[in-house]
C-alpha cells in the first residue's frame, strides 16, 4: 500500500459554453452545462494510484466542508480513516469555469497556515500505527499547511529508519526535505531552491547538483516541461519528453510523483520509473482538467509514440543488460566509436556487425572523451544527438555512452561475445589484455584476420 500524505483539495470544474460577452463588463457570459467535483491536490495522486489499480492510503487534514472531499473518497472505496477534520480551517476548493475547452476563470477557497500541533501528533501517530501496510510514501506538499518542517522531518525519519522509499513534490521552503529518498521540483521550483536562474543545460547540471548534495537526497529528479526530465542519481541523465499534444497541464506534476512511486513500488528501477513517469505525464497533458491515466493508456501511448531513447542505456547500468541478455542465450556483439559525423559508412558498418549476433551494443565516446581524443573544437554534434541517431538505427539495440578515452571498463562490464573494431581506436589495451582471450575480434576497417591483428597489437605492446 502507499501512502499519500499532504494537501487534499477538491478540484470543483463548471463547464458550459460562451456564445456573447457581458453588457457589464468586457468579459464572457458561460451558460453552465455540467458542474463536478474531482479529487485535487494530494488527492489527485490518489487518484492517479487508483487508475494504477494501486491500494492507497491517504493521510492529511480537512477543513469545514470536508464531507464534499469525504464523499468522493468513500465513491471510490478509498479508506478516510487517515483524514482528520479540523473545522477551523478552510477545506481547500479550485473552482474552474471552462467554455468550449477553455478555462476562463479560477477562483479559490483555502487555508494556508500550518496545521495544529496536536493534528501533527495525530497524523505521526496514524503512520506508525500502519506503518507495516505501508510499502512507500508520497509526499504531495501545496504548501497549504499540512506538510509543515517538523512534521515533514518526522515523516522522512521515520521513512528512512525503516527503509521505506519517500518521495516528495515540493515547493517553495525545501530545507524541510532534507535526507528525503527523493524530491521532484520543477525548473522554476529548482531556480528558487538553488537560487540562481537556469537559461543552459549547464546551469540545470549546477542547481540540481547543488540542491541534491545540500539536502542529502538519494535522488533529485527535475521535470522540465517540453525539455523532458532530469535526474540526479549517482549521475546525471536527461531524457526528452514524448508528449504530442498538450491540452491542459493540470495535475501533470501529481501524475509524476504517483507513476514513480508505482514504478518504484513494483520494483522498477529508478531509469525505469522515469521513464514510465514521462509516459504518464503526456498520456494526462493531452486531457482536459485534472486527468489520470491508467496502465493500458501509457503502453497504448507508448507504442504509438514511443522514443528510441529506452535503448540509450546508462553506463551504470550497461553490467546488468549484458548479464539479462546472456541469460536470454543472446550473442552481444559489441562496438565503439565517437560517430560525430554519421555517415553512410558508419550505418553500413553497423549492420554488418549485427549479422555477427543477436544483439548490438554500442559504446560512444562522450563530449569530453571526443575533444581529448580529436581536439578542442570537437564533437560538433552533442553525445545526447549522436547516441539518439545511432539508436534510431535499426541494427543498432544499445547505446552506451563512456567517459574515458577507450571502452576498456565498459568492454570489462559487457564481456561480448564479439568485438568489432572500428577505425576511431586502435584497441592495443583491449587485444592486449585477458579480453582478448574471451571475445572473438573482428576488424572491419582494414579486412585484417583477427590472428593477425592480435600478434601485431602484441608485438607493439
Amino acid at each position: 500500500m502507499i501512502a499519500v500524505i499532504g494537501d487534499f483539495m477538491i478540484d470543483h470544474y463548471l463547464w458550459g459554453k460562451s456564445e456573447r460577452i457581458s453588457p457589464e463588463a468586457p468579459v464572457p457570459v458561460v451558460e453552465i452545462q455540467k458542474e463536478e467535483d474531482r479529487l485535487g491536490g494530494a488527492g489527485n495522486v490518489v487518484n492517479n494510484l487508483l487508475a494504477f489499480n494501486e491500494k492507497v492510503l491517504p493521510i492529511g487534514v480537512l477543513g469545514k466542508d470536508a464531507n464534499r472531499l469525504l464523499n468522493i473518497f468513500t465513491q471510490k472505496n478509498i479508506p478516510t480513516n487517515g483524514l482528520f477534520i479540523d473545522n477551523t480551517r478552510q477545506s481547500i476548493i479550485k473552482s474552474r469555469i471552462v467554455a468550449t475547452h477553455q478555462q476562463v476563470l479560477r477562483y479559490d477557497k483555502e487555508s494556508k497556515n500550518p496545521i495544529k500541533k496536536e493534528f501533527e501528533e495525530k497524523i505521526l501517530d496514524f503512520i506508525k500505527e500502519n506503518l507495516e501496510k505501508i510499502s512507500l510514501f508520497l509526499l504531495s506538499d501545496y504548501e497549504k499547511g499540512t506538510l509543515t518542517p517538523t512534521l515533514t522531518q518526522e515523516i522522512i525519519n521515520l521513512a528512512n529508519k525503516h527503509n521505506k522509499k519517500l518521495i516528495i513534490d515540493p515547493k517553495k521552503n525545501f530545507s524541510k526535505y532534507k535526507n528525503a529518498y527523493m524530491i521532484k521540483p520543477n525548473k522554476k521550483e529548482l531556480c528558487t531552491a538553488a537560487n540562481m536562474q537556469i537559461n543552459s543545460k549547464e546551469d540545470l547540471i549546477k542547481a540540481g547538483w547543488k540542491v541534491k548534495n545540500e539536502l542529502n537526497l538519494k535522488y533529485l529528479l527535475v521535470t522540465l516541461s517540453e525539455e523532458g526530465m532530469a535526474l540526479f542519481g549517482d549521475e546525471f541523465i536527461q531524457i526528452p519528453t514524448i508528449a504530442k499534444e498538450v491540452y491542459d497541464v493540470t495535475g501533470a506534476g501529481d501524475t509524476v510523483l504517483a507513476a514513480l512511486g508505482y514504478a518504484l513500488k513494483n520494483d522498477k528501477d529508478i531509469i525505469e520509473a522515469m521513464h514510465f513517469a514521462n509516459a504518464a505525464a503526456a498520456v494526462v497533458v493531452g486531457k482536459l482538467g485534472s486527468a489520470s491515466a491508467n496502465l493500458n493508456e501509457i503502453k497504448e501511448y507508448e507504442k504509438k509514440h514511443q522514443s528510441v531513447d529506452y535503448k540509450i542505456i546508462p553506463f551504470k547500468e550497461a553490467e546488468n543488460l549484458a548479464k539479462n541478455l546472456k541469460e536470454e542465450n543472446k550473442k552481444i556483439v559489441f562496438t565503439n566509436g565517437c560517430f560525430d559525423i554519421l555517415h553512410i559508412g558508419h550505418v553500413k558498418y553497423l549492420q554488418k556487425a549485427k549479422t555477427l549476433g543477436d544483439v548490438l551494443i554500442l559504446g560512444l565516446n562522450s563530449n569530453e572523451s571526443v575533444s581529448r581524443l580529436k581536439g578542442p573544437d570537437r564533437p560538433i554534434n552533442n553525445e545526447y544527438d549522436r547516441a539518439y541517431l545511432l539508436a534510431s538505427l535499426e541494427a543498432v539495440d544499445y547505446v552506451v555512452i563512456f567517459e574515458e578515452d577507450t571502452p576498456y571498463e565498459l568492454i570489462k562490464k559487457i564481456k561480448p561475445d564479439i568485438l568489432v573494431k572500428g577505425k576511431d581506436y586502435e584497441g592495443k589495451k583491449i587485444v592486449g589484455s585477458d579480453i582478448a582471450k574471451e571475445v572473438k575480434l573482428i576488424d572491419f576497417v582494414n579486412g585484417k584476420s583477427t590472428t593477425n591483428i592480435i600478434n601485431k597489437i602484441k608485438r607493439e605492446n
